[in-house]
């Protein structure tokens, strides 16, 4: 063979152009093309971003070992336009090709865990996704407000406070605000279940009223054994048109809180304040937990009507209010020493 070769130069030529494009070719689209040195191989995709740029992220990251390949492959491919958004971790040894069809795929996206506490307003919802997924807080925060939005969701309310269900999420890097949203609706939907409307149609209250009620107790205690019965005093309360004078209700209104409060707090004119109104706020005050929505729907049957601090992380409770003042002096005491104690310990080592 190669003594033909020799003897006819046209065709040997011609075979060694093929062999060199075939290697040529092979290099550019299916030689690997991730750096060996970097640890991670990890790049961030944020919205809006051009070819250029993600590959001027790739490179200045290390993952790339040639910058001017990659283009040439994604050019001659058409992979330019259709990247994916988030957080990637490619592994190594991948090609331009395989690069090129991951950020188009977001194979290697990873998902990132968001915690979204009991209790917590949506300001603060928003607050935690721009810091972990890089949302727009503004966006987010508009969207839950738009009455709008809230009706397209199925949910009969002007804002969709309450109705985000805390737990831990996982989504990619810049998730759409709205997808977001609605996969916590959704969250919510699926564990208030027909027997949780039945029991709340049984108490002649609407959805909006149990939420509210709920997202009070979840204020009021992080207790689990407790739940229940702060949830009893204040049906109690409803069921005899008192005041129901919680302290959650002032903390949702002030501009400084959540801090200690001052009888001038108690005398602020808001729907929400429940010292001055009767009856309940008219909406949730933040987004209760199951545990808490649960304890509205199935109070503690008890003659309380007061509760007060106990200086022991939880709560004692009255049925009157001569007991409810000795319980009140009590816990002033306790606070008290608390801070003399505070005053009179040296501090630092």
């Amino acid at each position: 063979m190669l003594r033909y070769l020799k003897t006819h130069p046209v065709l040997s030529s011609v075979l060694g152009f093929f062999f060199l494009l075939f290697l040529f070719t092979y290099w550019i689209f299916w030689s690997p093309n991730t750096s060996a040195a970097s640890p991670d191989l990890r790049v961030t995709v944020p919205r809006g971003a051009s070819f250029t740029s993600v590959a001027d992220s790739l490179e200045s990251n290390g993952i790339l070992k040639s910058r001017w390949t990659f283009d040439l492959a994604g050019r001659i491919l058409g992979l330019t336009r259709d990247i994916k958004v988030g957080k990637y971790q490619f592994p190594r040894g991948l090609s331009n090709v395989q690069i090129l069809r991951d950020l188009s795929e977001g194979t290697s996206r990873v998902k990132l865990s968001v915690l979204v506490p009991e209790g917590w307003r949506i300001e603060r919802i928003a607050i935690r996704y721009a810091q972990v997924l890089g949302i727009d807080t503004e966006r987010f925060i508009n969207l839950c407000r738009s009455e709008r939005f809230t009706r397209s969701l199925g949910i009969e309310s002007e804002t969709l406070e309450g109705y985000l269900m805390p737990d831990t999420y996982r989504f990619f890097w810049q998730t759409e605000e709205e997808e977001i949203i609605e996969t916590m609706v959704n969250a919510f939907k699926a564990f208030y279940v027909d027997s949780l409307v039945r029991r709340q149609e049984e108490l002649k209250m609407s959805l909006n009223e149990v939420l509210t009620l709920a997202s009070i107790v979840e204020g009021e205690t992080s207790l689990d054994s407790e739940r229940a019965t702060i949830a009893g005093v204040y049906h109690n309360r409803l069921k005899k048109r008192m005041r129901l004078e919680a302290d959650p209700t002032i903390q949702y209104i002030i501009s400084d809180g959540p801090r200690r409060l001052f009888y001038s707090d108690l005398r602020i004119e808001s729907p929400f304040n429940t010292y001055r109104i009767y009856g309940l706020p008219p909406a949730p005050i933040g987004s209760p937990g199951r545990k808490s929505i649960i304890a509205a729907l199935y109070p503690k049957q008890h003659s309380y009507f007061f509760f007060v601090a106990d200086g022991n992380g939880g709560h004692r409770f009255s049925r009157t209010y001569a007991e409810h003042q000795r319980a009140v002096r009590e816990w002033r005491r306790i606070r008290r020493e608390a801070l003399q104690n505070a005053l009179a310990t040296p501090s630092g080592g």
